[in-house]
């Protein structure tokens, strides 16, 4: 019987990329000559710090650039919109998403089941687990939450038959 499972994980090899990346683009970038502006990656957790508040957005902007080159979703990025202020420097910590939540995984059983597919879906821990007769409906399934928008990138493992 062919299965799948819904996951959501992001590669911190990549994020390490990206923010190598985005290091050396602030280098070369003349309106960030003199500044003192970074990108650091401890922990898998993101800290972009800058001496001001719109520079600390514009390295943002970056660094969500070098995850798209990355092949790495930037909604998997969680971060507030206001930057922190402590002394001369502003910060942004951005942390990622990974795995799918209870309320998530709820929602995406739901959507399965709302399409009247005939496929079992049923939640394991931090990812969703689909089973099905046909391969073609497992397909339908993996359009249908790809294009569902739950605030969050999707990978689908295991796809078995």
């Amino acid at each position: 019987m062919p299965s799948l499972d819904i996951v959501s994980q992001v590669d911190s090899a990549e994020i390490l990329n990206a923010s190598d990346n985005a290091n050396r683009e602030i280098a070369k970038r003349f309106d960030f000559r003199g500044v003192k502006a970074s990108v650091l990656f401890s922990n898998d957790e993101v800290t972009i710090s800058a001496e001001a508040d719109f520079q600390c957005q514009q390295l943002l902007d970056i660094f969500r650039d070098q995850l798209i080159r990355r092949k790495v979703e930037p909604s998997a990025m969680v971060f507030n919109e206001k930057a922190l202020h402590s002394g001369k420097t502003f910060s942004i910590p951005v942390s990622f998403k990974n795995g799918i939540s209870s309320e998530v995984s709820k929602s995406i059983v739901k959507m399965i089941k709302g399409q009247k597919l005939k496929v079992q879906a049923q939640i394991q821990g931090d990812q969703v687990r689909v089973t099905g007769k046909k391969r073609d409906d497992l397909q339908k399934v993996m359009t249908l939450v790809r294009e569902g928008d739950l605030g969050q990138p999707f990978q689908f493992k295991n796809f078995k038959d």
